[in-house]
């Protein structure tokens, strides 16, 4: 597995971040940079996410650091799911200009996968940092569900 691959919403999948069957879900695209070993998404999400003041709810933030984290299972073809989340706000995330989220993983440990997300400004100043523990689950995916 070399390059990048786009992962779009799957239009079979309800899930609320990156589901293409959710009709209420954020249908969130992100790249995988499978040489980099990181996923990332860029977005506009307008005041359908605010919380106030013009800024994104935090909710939704933990969603975008959760789903940017998540997607790391996509390079090891495993699935594993979010058994916590701890998220830093650093400053407020703007809903009406381009942000930038991405994930890595930083640790493995067992079934235990200890990753980052961060959102962005386009001026690369940190909005908001995630840290998460995922444990893997189930069988692996197969290569051609992705």
């Amino acid at each position: 597995m070399r390059g990048k691959v786009i992962l779009e919403p799957n239009p079979a999948n309800h899930c609320f971040g990156c589901g293409g069957a959710n009709q209420s879900g954020m249908k969130l695209t992100f790249e995988l940079d499978q040489d980099a070993r990181r996923a990332t998404g860029k977005f506009v999400l307008g005041s359908r996410y605010g919380g106030g003041a013009g800024f994104v709810h935090g909710g939704v933030i933990a969603i975008l650091l959760d789903e940017a984290m998540g997607k790391i299972s996509k390079l090891s073809e495993e699935r594993a799911v979010t058994a916590e989340l701890n998220i830093e706000y650093r400053k407020p995330v703007p809903v009406d200009a381009e942000i930038v989220v991405s994930g890595w993983q930083e640790e493995e440990k067992g079934h235990h996968r200890f990753r980052i997300a961060e959102i962005h400004d386009g001026q690369g100043n940190l909005l908001a940092r995630g840290r998460g523990r995922f444990v893997v689950v189930g069988q692996p995916v197969v290569a051609s569900a992705l």
